[in-house]
This record gives structure tokens, C-alpha cells and sequence, in this order.
């Protein structure tokens, strides 16, 4: 058997990857999560929880000695690009000091592999797809911090003998298929969760911040990958540094650029009467960023299958239907 902790398993990305864990019998899986903004009601039960935050180093130590934990998927973090300019302090306590507990948690364990929850951010703004071998440069305080945990995760591998896969998502969006888990936080201010919560309105409004970025229409350009076909990446990666003991980079997105315009276009097809104001732009938004997926596709064998826009926005409106009437 393979016991494996996901810290922030409550969490909208979290419930899918334990989702698909417990679905093999070989798995025990062990959630952490303080529950600041996920929710205990989306973790499969057969999965064992913990309500306890990464700020806690006894905790962490206590679980994964207890449980003799192998793997970790790592995704627990504060992730609100506006108020990580604000509250930086809050951030680099949680995102950068929490996961450096987690790591030094690690010493003298049997975890032998560290799956770790990124941000395609950490490149700051670029012109076109973007690889794995480009220099970082996290622009926002919450990228830094992603980068600074990028760090940490390279730095103890070689202390405390463990492999590592660094995801860095693009922007993940969609429900399950199943239709049983979907993002319930809205306070990141996501474009597709706002939209699907605008579908509900008689007077739906969409606030696009910015129209004089240097792109095509103005707005912003995202690589949006549906939270499903995410949770399974992370399952191949584990898989891929079990067999090969080889520690990787990779970027999670299809690959394909769509300016915030573009998307609430998309939006007004569904919803004649969509009113689409401009405000001033965000601190921390990079002007476009997408994926390029050559080394990804390579590496893991993996193939999207859920990589339709359109798709990705119903499903994400079909949830917030269902999220309302619970």
C-alpha cells in the first residue's frame, strides 16, 4: 500500500486529486487541510482527514511519522493575487515558511516523493508560449512566493532524499464531470467561477480589469486547463518519479492562449443580456501567459481530455447551478 498526504486536499483542485487517488485500492490517502477556504463536504470519505494547518511543524511531523507517508502532493497555499500585495506577511508565513515546515517535516521519513503545486506566474509577463527552460521572473507577491517554494522543494531534495515534481498550472478552471466537485471559493476573482456565478443572475456583469494590455483586444491572455484533466496529471507525475527517480518541471496548460474578452464573448453567447464593464488593471496580472506543452507531452505520455473552452465554461455554470441549490 501507498499512504500519500495532499495538503489543501479540501481545496477546489485538492477534492479532484483525491477524487482520483482513492480510486485505486493500492492507495491510502491522508488529507491536511485547515479548511480556511476549502471544504470538508467535497473530500471523499474514503480519503482520512485532518484539520490542522502547514504553519504547524509538530503536526506535520506527527502525521507523516504516524502514517509513514511516501508521497506528497503538495497544494496548500493562500492564492489571491490582489491581497498578496496587501497582506505579504500573511503570504510568506502560509506559502513560503508552511511549505519550508513541510520539507524539514520530511527529515528522517520514508517520503521519497514531493509533488508541488506551482504557478506558471513565477515567469512574469512573456510574448507567446512559454517553456520550461525560461528564466523566471515572478512579477506579483504571490508568484515570489511560489518561487521561493520552487526553491525550497529543489534545496531539501538533496538534504532529505526525495524526488520532486514542480507543477506550474496555468489557470485552472471546469468542474468534474461527475458533477459531485466544483470550486466553491470566489473571492480569487477567476474569471470562469465569476462567469458561472453571473449565470445566475437576471443582470449578469462581467468585470474585465484592464484594456490596454499589449495583446490583441487589450485584455489579458490565460491558458485555461480544466481542473479534471489537472488532478490527473498529478497522478501520472507521482507515477512517472516512482518508475524513473528522475525529478522534473513541467507546465500544465493545453497549450492555446484566450484573452479575458475572448472568454466573455464566449459567456455572452449563453448570456444574451451580459453587461462587460473595463476597470483599471490588477497588481500582480501579468499581460498573457500560456503553455508551451512540448516537454510535458513527452515526458509524461499524457493526453488532455477534457481541452475544450467551451466545455470547461458549462461545466463550471452547471456547478455553481448545483452549488446553489445545496
Amino acid at each position: 500500500m501507498k499512504n500519500i498526504l495532499v495538503t489543501g486536499g479540501a481545496g477546489y483542485i485538492g477534492c479532484h486529486i483525491v477524487e482520483q487517488l482513492v480510486k485505486k485500492k493500492s492507495n491510502i490517502v491522508y488529507v491536511l487541510d485547515n479548511l480556511s477556504t476549502g471544504n470538508k463536504k467535497l473530500i471523499n470519505p474514503k480519503s482520512n482527514f485532518y484539520k490542522g494547518d502547514i504553519k504547524n511543524l509538530n503536526l506535520l511531523k506527527k502525521i507523516i511519522k504516524k502514517h509513514s507517508i511516501q508521497t506528497i502532493i503538495h497544494l496548500a497555499a493562500h492564492l489571491n493575487v490582489s491581497e498578496a500585495e496587501r497582506e505579504k506577511i500573511k503570504y510568506y508565513k502560509n506559502n513560503v515558511t508552511g511549505t519550508k515546515n513541510l520539507l524539514l517535516a520530511c527529515k528522517n521519513s520514508k517520503v521519497n516523493t514531493i509533488i508541488f503545486s506551482s504557478s506558471c506566474s513565477v515567469y512574469g509577463s512573456v510574448v507567446g508560449s512559454v517553456n520550461e527552460q525560461k528564466k523566471t521572473n515572478p512579477e506579483g507577491y504571490y508568484a515570489l512566493t511560489k518561487f521561493k517554494g520552487e526553491e525550497l522543494i529543489k534545496n531539501y531534495s538533496k538534504k532529505f532524499n526525495y524526488n520532486y515534481g514542480i507543477l506550474r498550472y496555468f489557470n485552472v478552471a471546469g468542474a468534474s464531470p461527475s458533477g459531485k466537485i466544483g470550486e466553491i471559493e470566489s473571492s480569487y476573482g477567476h474569471l470562469i467561477k465569476n462567469i458561472a456565478i453571473q449565470s445566475l443572475k437576471r443582470k449578469p456583469t462581467i468585470n474585465i480589469f484592464g484594456n490596454d494590455y499589449p495583446t490583441k483586444d487589450g485584455t489579458c491572455i490565460r491558458d485555461y486547463i480544466h481542473v479534471s484533466d489537472l488532478a490527473d496529471i498529478h497522478i501520472k507525475g507521482i507515477e512517472y518519479l516512482e518508475k524513473n527517480k528522475k525529478s522534473f518541471t513541467l507546465n500544465c496548460g493545453y497549450g492555446k492562449g484566450y484573452s479575458v474578452l475572448q472568454i466573455a464573448k464566449i459567456f455572452k453567447k449563453i448570456k444574451k443580456n451580459l453587461k462587460i464593464i473595463f476597470s483599471k488593471r490588477r497588481p500582480g496580472d501579468a499581460t498573457q501567459v500560456f503553455a508551451d506543452t512540448k516537454k510535458f507531452k513527452k515526458l509524461l505520455k499524457w493526453k488532455p481530455r477534457h481541452n475544450n473552452i467551451n466545455k470547461i465554461i458549462y461545466s463550471a455554470i452547471k456547478w455553481e447551478k448545483k452549488l446553489n441549490s445545496i
